[in-house]
């Protein structure tokens, strides 16, 4: 009995995998659904972007100057030259326009990977003149109107991240 079930355990695990491995969806979230996953959040101004090659493995780098960490540890983030900093795989598609000098609200996982953005680049926002928006626009698939209520000021939006990370 039990070698039955390991064995029906073992085929839908790779059922699964063989499924899951032909397309990468993202999936929209919410900004509680995003606090709640990222490790590191932090509010900082990018630094000039560079490029960064382990083995392989070609990054665009941009170094942060953090201003306020709302949420885990901001030294656990990958490092370029001593600073934290954003690691974003070269190539890949859909990743956020960023220059230098912008000022963000970032939700980040703490290692490297395609996008160290929650939710492949929806877990970032820009702060211009003093107001906050979304960096980008929604996933494939998601709705393209605003929320009801979309935040645009900064405190609000750090307000809301923290309220959201309680709940978890």
């Amino acid at each position: 009995m039990r070698r039955a079930l390991l064995a029906g355990a073992a085929a839908l695990t790779l059922w699964g995998a063989g499924t899951a491995a032909g397309a990468t969806a993202v999936i929209p979230l919410t900004l509680a659904q995003q606090a709640q996953k990222a490790e590191v959040i932090v509010r900082a101004t990018l630094g000039t972007p560079t490029t960064a090659r382990e083995g392989d493995v070609t990054y665009t780098v941009y170094p942060l100057s953090v201003t306020e960490t709302v949420a885990g540890d901001a030294a656990s983030l990958p490092q370029h030259q001593g600073q934290p900093a954003l690691f974003f795989l070269q190539g890949v598609q859909d990743l956020p326009a960023l220059s230098g000098g912008q000022e963000v609200f970032a939700l980040l996982y703490a290692r490297k990977a395609d996008s160290p953005l929650v939710g492949f680049n929806q877990g970032l926002y820009l702060v211009t003149n003093g107001a906050v928006s979304p960096a980008g626009p929604p996933p494939d698939g998601a709705a393209a109107t605003p929320a009801a209520d979309p935040i645009t000021d900064p405190t609000a939006l750090r307000d809301a991240i923290r309220a959201a990370r309680e709940r978890r």
